[in-house]
């Protein structure tokens, strides 16, 4: 073989690598760009990284429970102009509305130009902690209560019913926990974590944490939380782990004297799956607002059970009348917050009342 036949495909594909740099320099990428949020903050990029990542590499934490895999939905954002082009991981996660709208994954969409979004400004309070497992504590046979002292930063204001995502060590894996915390501990996170066959994050936290082990967590995130605002009557409807915002909510409550009425529904199947069934009896019984009502689905003999039986939703159906001027708080899987809306909307609840976190 003729040694300029190498020679001449080198000088190829030399020139095709020339010119796709010089056409992504033409078209935003590798140089100087500025992303600008909510009209105020401008923050100036290099590179083409995804929005996700380069607003974290600033120290701006979207949530992002599949850690920016496009399986989670949770990263949204508004693009204003742009690329409004939809890509097929989107598709599943972003409603005809949100796209006329300008809705976007944050995950998906790579900043390639000068840039504006919007976010809600909730989330510019989000920051990173540095934490130490201070305490792992079996609540059942598959739930933990996994305490995190804060290091740096060492305190965190959060809002009753919010979140926090956890970085599992040594994985790729981010997942999202809501805070079972009294709102006034501000130097440690508390969280209830439910073991998930075959989930990385459970599996560490139920087989291999430690206490003392340090890890990082980002938050507080989510629109889920106590309207403190508002007199309206309560329903709390939750089951499994769903109880940790819950438990903050109550903690809140209690805190400023339980002045509105609340009923607290706790499905389970059978009685090993309860816990903190005496923190909250006690509850009820400092405030006579309070009504704490926890059901067993499938009790078994040796359970001994004088409570409610039968699924949450009808033990709710049976417990509640006219709920037109009530508010709702639900956290459970997305099956059961279906069901638990259905039943609520016939007695009259109202859709904006309804709250609820979608990773649920």
């Amino acid at each position: 073989m003729s040694w300029e036949l190498p020679v001449v495909l080198i000088g190829v594909l030399l020139v095709i690598s020339f010119i796709l740099i010089l056409v992504e320099k033409l078209l935003g990428g590798g140089g100087e760009k500025v992303i600008t949020i909510n009209d105020d903050t401008k923050i100036p990029v290099k590179g083409d990284d995804t929005v996700l990542n380069t607003l974290a590499s600033e120290k701006i934490f979207i949530p992002s429970a599949c850690g920016g895999k496009a399986t989670c939905g949770f990263c949204k954002f508004r693009l204003v102009g742009g690329d409004g082009t939809i890509k097929p991981t989107e598709e599943a996660f972003i409603s005809e509305e949100e796209r006329k709208e300008g809705i976007r994954l944050s995950c998906q969409v790579k900043v390639k130009t000068d840039m504006k979004i919007v976010l809600p400004k909730g989330l510019l309070n989000a920051k990173e902690y540095k934490t130490r497992i201070s305490e792992v504590r079996d609540l059942t046979y598959d739930i933990k209560l996994v305490k995190f002292k804060l290091l740096d930063p060492d305190h965190i204001d959060f809002k009753p019913g919010q979140y926090v995502q956890i970085k599992v060590p040594g994985i790729d894996v981010i997942r999202a926990y809501s805070i079972a915390s009294d709102p006034k501990n501000k130097s440690e996170v508390e969280l209830i974590i439910r073991l998930v066959p075959n989930g990385q994050a459970t599996t560490f936290v139920h087989k291999a944490m430690q206490v003392g082990d340090k890890m990082i967590i980002t938050g507080p995130y989510g629109d889920f939380f106590l309207r403190e605002d508002s007199n309206k009557d309560m329903i709390c409807i939750a089951g499994g782990s769903g109880k940790a915002p819950i438990r903050s909510i109550l903690y809140a409550l209690r805190d400023k004297g339980m002045t509105r009425k609340v009923k607290y529904f706790f499905g389970a199947r059978s009685k090993r799956d309860l816990y903190y069934t005496e923190e909250f009896e006690q509850l009820s019984k400092e405030f006579p607002n309070f009504q704490y009502i926890p059901a067993l689905s499938e009790p078994l003999e040796e359970d001994n059970w004088t409570g409610d039986v039968g699924l949450i939703t009808d033990v709710v159906d049976r417990h509640t009348k006219d709920l037109s001027d009530s508010e709702a708080y639900l956290c459970g899987s997305p099956g059961m917050i279906k069901a638990c809306i259905n039943v609520l909307k016939n007695h009259d609840m109202k859709d904006d009342n309804v709250l609820f976190d979608n990773f649920s």
